[in-house]
């Protein structure tokens, strides 16, 4: 690389990462690499950004230069200066100078910073995971600074900031004063339900741990709803109970010779929003939708739009039979077909993180549930005792009371539940807990 564009590369890394980690703003910019060292054999284990721009470069500096030019290109929030001023390390200088230091160099490094002209009251900041969830900003004089990090616990390596941009952070922050940040959530929905729900976490500040209960499997046997779709115009109502249910029906359907055309005349009703907006992608419109996903509130919804005759209730293998049941006693002729199947996933096997260890050493703030078959999967894979007794600690939050019922029988306490049973509103609910907790705390 010429010199002149490396230098400008490495000022946009100064500007950029110092302004940057003071707003908290999310990028690519890595912070959990080894501690940097230039090319200079008298260096110390430090890494001073603003000091590269007359010193040899290693690929270090270059991986750390390639980051934080992506990050500033994507944000389009930094521009290339019109001219470079170099600092020369050994002298004082008012502008803000950037470091990048681990627990060793860190102590070295604030005597060094005084030693050479810097004033012990200059304004300073140290920022841990810098733009990463687990990110955390310690700020004060250079002196408070040094002392806080010389004796504290904290071992990551870190970005120290020293000048007047420091005193920004509190006009610019954003990124970790988001209401979930630094919240670990556990996300139990099958790996491909649960983009939407990691999404929300992710803009709330949460850290989402993806660890899937279930996966969603074909049927054992097609035969019932091949059947099923060859006559689905002789039903006049179809109950979809889940986005699945949906998803297996329909896609089977358009697998053979007929097409949505097939459906004239016969009602669809959708339990939960969710399951609505799904058959709306489809070019579909339901008839009905219950006000609750509680067998009651659904038996006496069907009944009032008239749901006798021939009914189909395509579900999971292990789905309920209690609205089926309620129905055929009102007179309907119900089919039901196990469209698909819930399997447990076993995370030892596939990959996925060490839930049990994680919950043990209290690494996990909230569990989510957005199913019965979550639950009762995540007690077959952690086993009943020790499943109720690590949640005892944890925040459980369940989308609906037939997903809190099925984990209170097996003596796990639901502490959130939205009003309304949908992934958004689950999220909002988990933002209301900790606003509460926080209210309570300061009261």
């Amino acid at each position: 690389m010429k010199p002149r564009l490396l230098a400008i590369v490495l000022a946009i890394v100064v500007c950029g990462l110092a302004s940057t980690l003071m707003a908290g703003a999310e990028s690519t910019v890595v912070t959990r690499t080894p501690v940097l060292k230039t090319s200079t054999p008298s260096a110390a284990p430090l890494f001073d950004v603003t000091q590269a721009l007359t010193t040899g470069v290693s690929p270090d500096v270059l991986k750390l230069a390639t980051n934080a030019v992506t990050c500033a290109i994507t944000s389009g929030a930094i521009a290339i200066p019109p001219t470079l001023t170099v600092i020369d390390y050994s002298k004082p200088s008012v502008e803000p100078r950037l470091w990048v230091f681990d627990v060793a160099s860190g102590r070295l490094l604030f005597k060094e910073l005084v030693a050479h002209g810097r004033a012990a009251d200059d304004s300073a900041a140290v920022v841990y995971d810098g733009t990463l969830p687990t990110q955390r900003t310690i700020t004060g004089t250079l002196e408070e600074v040094a002392h806080t990090v010389e004796t504290g616990t904290e071992r990551r390596p870190a970005i120290l900031i020293v000048g007047r941009v420091a005193n920004l952070r509190d006009h610019l922050r954003w990124f970790d004063a988001r209401p979930l940040f630094g919240k670990r959530i556990l996300v139990t929905r099958p790996r491909g339900r649960a983009a939407e729900l990691v999404g929300l976490l992710e803009s709330m500040g949460a850290e989402p741990i993806e660890a899937p209960m279930i996966r969603i499997a074909p049927p054992d046997d097609f035969g019932p709803l091949d059947a099923a779709c060859a006559r689905i115009g002789e039903f006049d109502w179809i109950v979809f109970s889940s986005v699945n249910a949906v998803e297996a029906l329909l896609d089977r359907l358009l697998a053979g010779p007929q097409d949505l055309r097939a459906l004239h005349g016969v009602k669809l009703c959708a339990i939960g929003p969710t399951t609505g907006e799904r058959l709306a992608e489809y070019g579909l419109r339901t008839d009905l939708t219950p006000s609750e996903y509680r067998a009651e509130v659904m038996l006496r919804a069907l009944l009032d739009k008239g749901a006798a005759g021939k009914v189909l209730l395509p579900r999971a293998d292990i789905g309920r039979e209690i609205v089926a049941d309620e129905l055929r006693k009102h007179g309907a002729d119900v089919t039901e077909v196990i469209a698909y199947r819930t399997v447990v996933v076993e995370p030892e096997r596939e990959g996925e993180p060490d839930i049990y260890r994680m919950l043990l050493e209290r690494r996990i703030d909230v569990v989510t549930f957005t199913s019965a078959s979550a639950v009762r999967n995540f007690v077959q894979i952690l086993g009943a005792e020790p499943a109720a007794d690590l949640l005892r600690t944890t925040v459980v939050a369940s989308i609906g009371p037939v997903t809190a019922e099925a984990a209170s029988q097996l003596n796990i306490q639901t502490s959130v539940m939205p009003a309304q049973y949908t992934v958004p509103k689950l999220v909002e609910a988990i933002v209301s807990y900790y606003a509460q907790e926080a209210t309570a705390k300061s009261s």
